[in-house]
């Protein structure tokens, strides 16, 4: 059975007071299993961005409760979210942000070598990932030689070095065309299966969200299921 690697539970946010008071999240539930997939998709200024920060432990909800791997968030400090979050979280955003002057591999080990593996380690691990995403041909390749679907594909790679068990992706190809976005969606899919990640993707793509194993959306501040 899997287990639930990301939990959200009566999580509430709302920014600003008074009149000017924005209620994002109202009560909103969300359970992520390992190996599931979970696309979300809503109209923009909904809160995707919002629901994935906190998800990531990046922001604060003003209450209720976020469970990662089963940790309580809510009476840990600074420094406790921080380290749960370093250790359990990866994310791909839209742009890939990878480092122009190393290799696709050196991009790939290079978390892991901050996180005190030794480059062997790193480099075995990489490979493996980069095998997973069909791009290991490329890498030895700097980002300017790489097509937007492999530096995107990378960025996967990279943000799953670590073995996260929560995988968060804002708009992960947004930028790419039809077919390259088909490719590494699948390698995504590919990965958080093999890996038993927990992943929730935000996209505004509805044939991709058709892919993932559950599709919410977000609704008066509730998360919620959604066929498209």
């Amino acid at each position: 059975m899997n287990e639930a690697h990301l939990v959200l539970r009566d999580v509430h946010r709302h920014y600003g007071e008074g009149d000017k008071l924005v209620r994002v999240l109202e009560a909103a539930n969300l359970t992520v299993l390992s190996g599931e997939l979970v696309a979300l998709v809503a109209p923009s200024g909904a809160g995707k961005s919002t629901l994935l920060h906190l998800s990531g432990l990046l922001e604060s909800p003003q209450s209720g409760e976020i469970e990662i791997i089963g940790t309580k968030t809510s009476k840990l400090g600074d420094r406790g979210r921080t380290q749960l979050r370093r250790s359990t979280v990866g994310y791909v955003y839209q742009f890939h942000h990878l480092l122009p002057e190393f290799t696709a591999l050196e991009n790939v080990s290079m978390p892991q070598l901050i996180a005190g593996k030794s480059q062997q380690e790193a480099d075995i691990r990489s490979l493996e990932l980069l095998e997973i995403l069909g791009v290991a041909p490329r890498a030895s390749h700097r980002p300017a030689e790489l097509s937007g679907g492999e530096q995107q594909r990378i960025a996967i790679a990279r943000a799953a070095a670590n073995r996260p068990r929560v995988i968060l992706a804002d708009e992960p190809t947004g930028n790419l065309d039809p077919e390259t976005s088909d490719l590494v969606f699948e390698a995504l899919k590919t990965l958080i299966k093999e890996e038993g990640a927990a992943a929730l993707i935000a996209t505004h793509n509805h044939d991709l969200a058709r892919r993932a194993d559950r599709i919410v959306t977000l609704k008066g501040g509730l998360v919620v299921d959604h066929d498209l």
